[in-house]
């Protein structure tokens, strides 16, 4: 097996879709950009969950807008619904974890609140209950999904907004999710800041 052939296959395959990405997905990223300032500004707060392997990104996310990106800034009310341990433990002995993120939802989120969602899969039944009850409670949705975003996309109201990374293997999807990510972030502290360049 030849690796430094398989590596540069990996560089080459995350370059294209990046690039692929940059025109179809800029604008709803600057949408998601322009409601999370603004709900943050009116005392609002971001909550964030991510479907397993995208739980750690939804919990950097968070911690980013808490205690900074690049820029140094007041914190920002952002919470990781997948970081509470103490509340997910009751939950962990039952089969049935559909409503892992959607308890906290019904319980945290207030209207103008934002629940962003992460999943490389659209039909995840945590995520699905997650995105139902922060409508329920009158929050805005940002789902950031892979290519289609299938049931994820279907359940969204016509405030939300839909970021899919348009690729189709898991890891191409996770690396495009971070790079939105950091998109977010500085975008948002940019807001915040008055930030031109």
């Amino acid at each position: 097996m030849d690796l430094i052939a398989r590596i540069s296959r990996q560089f080459q395959d995350n370059t294209r879709a990046t690039l692929d990405a940059l025109e179809m997905l800029a604008a709803p990223i600057a949408g998601a950009i322009e409601i999370i300032t603004a709900s943050l500004l009116d005392n609002g707060k971001i909550l964030v969950c991510g479907g397993s392997g995208s739980s750690g990104d939804a919990r950097r996310f968070a911690a980013q807008l808490v205690n900074g990106f690049e820029l140094e800034r007041p914190s920002l009310a952002a919470f990781a619904l997948s970081a509470d341990a103490s509340t997910l433990a009751p939950l962990a002995g039952d089969p049935a974890t559909e409503g892992l993120f959607s308890r906290q939802i019904l319980a945290l989120g207030q209207p103008g609140d934002i629940l962003l969602t992460l999943s490389p899969h659209s039909g995840s039944p945590r995520i699905l209950e997650a995105i139902g009850s922060a409508h329920e409670r009158d929050m805005r949705v940002i789902a950031l999904t892979g290519a289609d975003g299938g049931a994820t996309a279907e359940l969204l109201g016509p405030d939300d907004i839909h970021i899919f990374a348009p690729a189709t293997r898991t890891a191409r999807i996770q690396e495009l999710h971070l790079l939105i990510l950091h998109c977010l972030c500085d975008g948002i502290d940019c807001l915040l800041l008055g930030v031109e360049d």
